[in-house]
């Protein structure tokens, strides 16, 4: 049942979604914001159910009428905008929300539109949706569920309701993975990854290209002041043809580094991410000076700032390596 209480984390909007229930004190308008996996979907289900429970109480009951035909993907209250191409245009909004939107609910208080990847809204649409979240009936409740809130006009951002959804704590993640049957060493690769999104972390888990990239990346950084350019133009290459963003790259390289240089700092081994190549970073860390790490992370950061604004891939990469091949200590 998807309730609150299934939610990891999150705890502040769980409370202030909980409280703004109790007190019927309801937005007409929200926009739930956060990475892919972070689990917006489930809390406009949560949200969605609760406001939707016929006891209407601050939680679903998960037994009354209104919950059991949620739970069974029947309750007519509750729409969920869909799109076929690649934007969310205004024919898509007028028709699936803002005309029925005028029709009152069937069997509930409030009548429910959620609109996933909502960053996807043209302005045409997000136009079209204005006037309804300026002027709502009482009963509308609009979701806006988005990774990048900025997408939006700022006529849209300023009559909602923000919720974003914060990272989760690595241990606990970590945790999750292992109750999963995920070893503990790829649990803690893979929770260190995703940065604090659960989705991210199960997905790397189960990735063959993630696999991939983990040997190809260990191979070459273990190796990087003795790799000739044609060997580093070739691991470029193979990189590129991965199907991991070019971020999940980045991410590597630099907890590769940080993992070299808190062994540095501390000769502690055992809260490294790359906890299986022990020896290998013991090696590096003894060969590489704190500036020439400090130096290579900085690169790393440029890098993420190249890709940002679309330079080429393979340029951006041969600068870091050629950064990590002339920093290595003399």
């Amino acid at each position: 049942m998807p309730g609150f209480d299934e939610i990891l984390g999150q705890e502040p909007i769980k409370a202030y979604m909980k409280n703004a229930l109790l007190r019927r004190q309801v937005s007409h308008a929200y926009i739930i914001s956060g990475e892919k996996g972070m689990g917006k979907r489930m809390l406009a289900n949560a949200l969605a159910m609760a406001l939707l429970c016929d006891e209407g109480s601050g939680e679903a009951c998960g037994m009354c009428h209104s919950c059991l035909q949620f739970v069974t993907g029947n309750h007519p209250d509750i729409t969920w905008v869909t799109h076929e191409k690649a934007s969310i245009g205004v024919d898509e909004i007028r028709d699936q929300l803002v005309d029925p939107m005028l029709i009152k609910p069937y069997h509930s208080r409030y009548k429910i539109y959620i609109v996933d990847e909502a960053e996807l809204l043209t302005v045409q649409a997000q136009n079209a949706l204005l006037k309804t979240i300026e002027e709502p009936p009482e009963y509308g409740v609009v979701m806006l569920l988005t990774t990048n809130p900025e997408a939006f006009l700022q006529t849209i951002r300023s009559r909602c309701t923000m919720l974003k959804m914060m990272p989760l704590d690595g241990e606990l993640i970590r945790t999750i993975l292992t109750e999963k049957g995920i070893d503990a060493e790829q649990a803690k690769r893979c929770a260190a990854f995703s940065r604090g999104n659960l989705g991210k972390a199960i997905e790397l888990a189960g990735s063959e290209a993630f696999r991939e990239m983990y040997d190809l990346l260990v191979g070459m950084l273990s190796k990087i002041d003795k790799a000739e350019l044609s060997e580093m133009m070739d691991f470029i290459k193979k990189l590129k043809e991965n199907e991991l963003d070019n971020a999940s790259t980045l991410d590597f390289i630099e907890l590769w580094y940080r993992d070299v240089l808190f062994y540095k700092a501390t000769g502690a081994d055992d809260r490294l991410v790359f906890c299986g190549e022990r020896d290998v970073i013991r090696n590096i860390s003894g060969k590489l000076e704190y500036r020439q790490g400090e130096k290579i992370l900085e690169a790393i950061g440029q890098a993420r700032t190249r890709l940002a604004a679309n330079v080429n891939f393979e340029t951006t990469m041969e600068l870091v390596l050629l950064t990590m091949k002339g920093e290595k200590s003399l």
